[in-house]
């Protein structure tokens, strides 16, 4: 049995130790925010923030969050509203298809909160593992440095 804190709340899996948490995420509780994408730990369409810092949950088996706060895109709310990263999104229109959605914006939340005021080019860098076939990179840049520049 694994217990650990999901977007605050204190959940337990009985999947066994080895089982990949996006698996444990979508499966065994019903958050279906992050997306499994390559399977490989190479798009990070699967982040989720592990006390803090971006993870790949399709590889990153559920016992490393043993006694661990694992948040979601779901987990980044302010109360029942957006957060400003995740308005910023919304106002810049930074989401086309959104699969990738929630993994740009975890990626860009832990640069923010290393960096809240980042250049263009630190955002491009940062970014740069996170991969999205939409063409919507620059949209997602404008929001991260719309979100900086709120804040």
């Amino acid at each position: 049995m694994v217990q650990f804190k999901l977007n605050g709340q204190a959940v337990r899996s009985s999947a066994p130790n080895t089982t990949p948490l996006l698996n444990v995420l979508a499966n065994d509780l019903q958050v279906n925010g992050t997306k499994f994408g390559c399977g490989k730990a190479q798009c990070n369409a699967c982040l989720v923030m592990v006390d803090g810092n971006p993870i790949k949950s399709c590889v990153a088996p559920v016992s490393t969050v043993a006694g661990r706060s694992v948040i979601t895109l779901a987990g980044m709310k302010e109360g029942d509203k957006p957060s400003r990263l995740q308005q910023a999104f919304i106002d810049e229109q930074a989401a086309q298809c959104g699969y990738c959605t929630s993994g740009m914006i975890i990626q860009a939340q832990a640069l923010l909160d290393r960096n809240p005021r980042p250049t263009n080019a630190e955002v491009r860098t940062a970014l740069d593992g996170n991969l999205c076939r939409c063409g919507a990179h620059n949209r997602i840049v404008r929001a991260v440095l719309r979100a900086a520049k709120e804040a």
